[in-house]
């Protein structure tokens, strides 16, 4: 096993309160981590300071051997976020918002169309590349949402709550191409509220009041 994201005793406090509570983590190339947990119990923080975007209170750690707090830039690089409320553009096309993400991600033109392509199949969108994005359902725009955050063929995927608000066939459906992108051993972290998808994790890191409660397979727990 390699680990790409290792954390000791890592911490963060707004103010007088502590969201994440001295958490040690070890997750491997090519697993699926979910953190679980109710709401407020630290899951979108500890992602947030994992990609670069939270400076930690207190605490050390690596993602891909790079330190979280000296090369902050250097990791937002290697990794792809999706966040809840991933910014897609409604009055473009399926395509137009690919190819819009390609080229802030820096990928060349000449490379594009094969990676759009790659994206649009991946993602099961190869029949929608000129529907606008405001007429797409909401499992359709998440899974377009996936495909504009891992565009740039990141070795680390973080995606927080991203199927909250669609149906269970559509959670299924974008779970399974979650799959896929881990039989090219890219890493995924996940949020979730849903059993379903937490079962389908390699291991569960479970959370409550900021604090790593347990992590091990959904076997174990």
């Amino acid at each position: 096993m390699e680990p790409v994201v290792i954390t000791r005793d890592l911490t963060k406090k707004f103010g007088d309160f502590t969201a994440v509570d001295r958490i040690n983590l070890s997750i491997n190339r090519g697993e699926i981590c979910g953190f679980l947990g109710p709401n407020g119990a630290g899951k979108s923080t500890a992602i947030r300071m994992l990609c670069g975007i939270l400076e930690p209170t207190s605490g050390s750690g690596q993602i891909l051997g790079y330190d979280l707090t000296k090369n902050p830039e250097a990791i937002k690089k290697q990794i792809g976020y999706m966040s809840q409320k991933f910014s897609l553009y409604e009055d473009l096309n399926v395509l137009e918002n690919l190819d819009f993400y390609a080229g802030l991600y820096g990928i060349p033109p000449r490379a594009r169309r094969g990676k759009l392509s790659q994206m649009l199949l991946l993602t099961g969108l190869e029949k929608e590349p000129f529907q606008l994005v405001s007429n797409l359902s909401q499992g359709f725009k998440q899974r377009l949402a996936l495909a504009c955050a891992i565009i740039s063929g990141p070795s680390i995927v973080f995606l927080d709550e991203p199927t909250s608000g669609v149906s269970p066939t559509s959670r299924r459906r974008f779970f399974d191409i979650v799959k896929k992108l881990t039989q090219e051993k890219v890493t995924v972290i996940i949020t979730t509220h849903f059993m379903d998808e937490a079962e389908r994790c390699d291991r569960i890191a479970f959370f409550n009041q900021g604090r790593l409660i347990a992590l091990n397979t959904p076997h174990h727990l």
